[in-house]
């Protein structure tokens, strides 16, 4: 969700549409509207595209009556959208319209993408007519005094029929640009970092400066920062935030680092507007972003990258996964999140992807590369000063390579790791850092196979983990990337106490606290009429909402604490059922025969059963879902999970979607675990971290701690207090 401010309703839709940052959600005239019955038809159900909707249907001829008379919407508000069109009809074909007719339509909530569609003209003409007419936006105070005295909270909109109230003033501004909307996948953890920034700034001696829309983060409290402009982060709207407050005092830069991918993107525009962009420099973004250009960096270091192709076509694809070997991870050209990425183990699977999931073609290419098979994934956040590295944090997913980040569960210190290893990632982490031109914050995710270690990809932002690593280490990151991207070096915040005086998050003591990070997955919160829920096997496309954290001395415990606060406690007794694919069988050995010596007894299916035994598992075995009841009316173990008589589920994934037999027979297990709401572990390493948390609570070893009690611990007793304030927003 967006929040925006105007002065009239049609200006605020359109401004809240925008922010949105979907293109299909601002009103359109690309198109003709269509057929006016159709359109009423589809407007009478809800769904997400239905302002589009009713807008479009007014464009078609349809009234005000039967657009209210078809979705119940109070005429009101359908006559309000409809005089959003009415100024548009004045506008269309008006290349280039007059001042007056421009700032009324400005006054609106038109953009200039908007306007550029009403008359032919493109954006960036739009905006330098705006400019040579002096059609520019004034900046109002939000009254929070209802008019009874004079208000000051530094709470700014947009309106074009007013005189400007940015207040002058001498001392340097630094504007930060927030995340944008409230959604799954990006929030609180760049929201965090952005606050922390602007707290640290502001301690500096600088002004600061939020850009934000999201109404439900920290950074748009009214006094978190100097000033906060309530406005989309559009290329437009931060360009007009950036010239007023230009024009009321010195402007020493705009951070596009802690905000996530949103004000990422607007780097390399700001920049080619002039706009001063502090930190690692857009050129040096796109630089980590372009594969050609970062496989440059990562070859003149010497790091390894998974051998990789790219196909502008199906026949194409399959040779370049020949030429690869499989396993293979095939994603869109395009895909941020991990969202239509898959991960394929033969020719057919290949071919039913590149069918169902993209639109190759050469504008569209599908990026192919090697998939480590059990691999080590391990995730990196550091700080960079154009000289000194300092490693804010080593995290060791417990799940391999090939879950996405924002999935596994991960653990830091590293719990299996050696100091070699640690210091190899150092040494790999400076020569990017170097070689790309980082200035601040740099995250690099690295698969460790076979003992060599592979350079999945480095991104010079703030990550999800930013929080995560604060947290677990007692040092506030964002705080100092803020510093180090107006000039600050990794010494003087040392020497300042921002930073420890030596040492960083790759050389924690022996008896530092175990962090471990788990994704909070919503699979319980989707299924149909019936009650079949979906399959919760992880893979490289983010699934997870949220995430907790679990603290303690040892990793068993910690990870017992994150599940708990997850997902529910751990059971520590009953049926526990194993059915894994033939990769993981001889993995699952000892960490299943240890659930049963802690007194759970296994069921299983056949294979994995025949396997268990072989090795000294008691194991009764069960039928599939699949073989359908017994002769004498066995149950299938899809039913034995539905009527309760399993506690906890193992069950690991093999090949790719639409293959039949064991992977049907997989899915209808974890959908019945949802359904039954049962944990169910999907990877070996996720079955040996639960079988540590189960023994740590047999042995009551669970306790409780502040996070500045751990954090004095990391940092000395007498700076217990300082640390704690690692834990603020987020």
């Amino acid at each position: 969700e967006a929040m925006a401010i105007g002065r009239s309703f049609p200006e605020a839709l359109q401004k809240a549409l925008r922010s949105l940052e979907n293109r299909a959600a601002p009103l359109s005239w690309q198109r003709p509207p269509g057929d006016k019955n159709e359109l009423l038809a589809r407007c009478a159900v809800p769904h997400d595209g239905r302002l589009a909707g009713v807008h479009q249907a007014l464009r078609a001829g349809a009234t005000v009556a039967e657009v209210a008379a078809v979705t119940s919407i109070d005429p009101w508000f359908i006559d309000q959208i409809a005089g959003i069109e009415e100024h548009a009809q004045r506008i269309t074909g008006a290349a280039p319209p007059p001042a007056a007719t421009l700032a009324a339509a400005k006054a609106a909530g038109f953009s200039d993408a908007q306007l550029g569609q009403l008359t032919q003209m493109s954006e960036a003409q739009i905006r330098q007519l705006r400019r040579d007419l002096g059609v520019r936006p004034a900046y109002l105070t939000v009254d929070t005094c209802a008019g009874e005295f004079e208000a000051r909270t530094p709470y700014l909109y947009s309106a074009y029929d007013m005189a400007s109230e940015v207040p002058a003033g001498d001392r340097p501004k630094v504007i930060i640009l927030g995340s944008g909307p409230n959604r799954i996948g990006q929030g609180i953890e760049f929201d965090y970092a952005c606050v922390h920034a602007s707290f640290a700034l502001s301690e500096a001696g600088y002004e600061t400066v939020m850009v934000n829309c999201n109404p439900e983060t920290v950074s748009t409290d009214y006094d978190t920062s100097g000033r906060l402009y309530f406005e989309p982060l559009t290329l437009e709207d931060v360009l007009e935030v950036v010239a007023a407050e230009q024009a009321a005092g010195p402007v020493a830069g705009v951070i596009v680092q802690l905000g996530g991918q949103t004000p990422l993107g607007l780097a390399r525009s700001l920049a080619a507007e002039g706009v001063p962009v502090v930190g690692t420099s857009p050129e040096a973004i796109h630089l980590a972003e372009d594969r050609g250009e970062f496989g440059a960096v990562l070859a003149a270091a010497g790091l390894l990258a998974p051998r990789s192709g790219m196909a502008t076509s199906a026949a194409q694809a399959q040779a370049v996964a020949d030429e690869i070997g499989y396993p293979v991870l095939v994603r869109p050209s395009y895909v941020l999140g991990g969202r239509g990425m898959e991960i394929v183990y033969d020719d057919e699977t290949l071919a039913a992807y590149v069918q169902r999931a993209t639109e190759i073609s050469p504008e569209h290419p599908v990026l192919i590369d090697r998939f480590l098979d059990d691999a080590i994934e391990i995730d990196v956040d550091a700080l960079y000063d154009g000289t000194e590295l300092y490693l804010g944090g080593v995290m060791e997913h417990i799940e391999e390579a090939g879950i996405h980040s924002g999935d596994s569960a991960c653990a830091l210190p590293p719990i299996t790791l050696g100091h070699e290893y640690v210091a190899l990632i150092r040494e790999s982490t400076e020569a990017i850092a170097r070689g790309v031109g980082v200035r601040g914050l740099l995250n690099v995710q690295y698969a460790l196979a076979a003992g060599v270690l592979y350079v999945l990809e480095a991104n010079p932002r703030a990550s999800r983990t930013v929080p995560f690593v604060s947290k677990a280490t007692a040092v506030p990151l964002a705080k100092a990337a803020a510093r180090i991207m107006l000039g600050a070096t990794v010494a003087q915040l040392r020497a300042e106490g921002m930073l420890p005086a030596s040492g960083d998050g790759g050389s924690l003591p022996m008896d530092a606290p175990i962090a471990v990070k788990e994704a909070v997955l919503p699979f319980g919160r989707f299924a149909d009429a019936s009650g079949v829920g979906v399959d919760t096997v992880l893979g490289p496309e983010m699934r997870s909402t949220g995430e907790v954290m679990g603290i303690d001395e040892v990793f068993g415990t910690a990870y017992a604490k994150s599940q708990a606060a997850a997902y529910g406690s751990l059971p520590v007794k009953g049926r526990a059922f194993v059915s894994v694919a033939s990769k993981d069988k001889r993995s699952m050995i000892f960490p299943v025969k240890r659930l049963a010596d802690l007194g759970f007894e296994i069921w299983a299916t056949s294979g994995t059963g025949e396997v268990l035994r072989r090795n000294g598992v008691r194991a009764t075995i069960v039928r599939k879902h699949s073989e359908g009841p017994g002769p004498d009316g066995e149950p299938t173990i899809v039913d034995r999970i539905l009527a309760g008589q399993v506690d906890l589920i193992v069950n690991t994934p093999f090949g790719g979607p639409g293959q039949s037999g064991p992977r049907r027979d997989g899915w209808e297990i974890r959908t019945a675990a949802v359904r039954r709401g049962i944990p169910c572990v999907t990877t070996v390493q996720g079955l040996a971290a639960a079988v540590q948390g189960i023994e740590a609570i047999n042995r009551d070893e669970v306790g409780v701690r502040s996070l500045q009690e751990h954090a004095a611990r990391l940092r000395g007793s007498g700076r217990a207090g300082e640390p704690g304030q690692t834990g603020g927003p987020g």
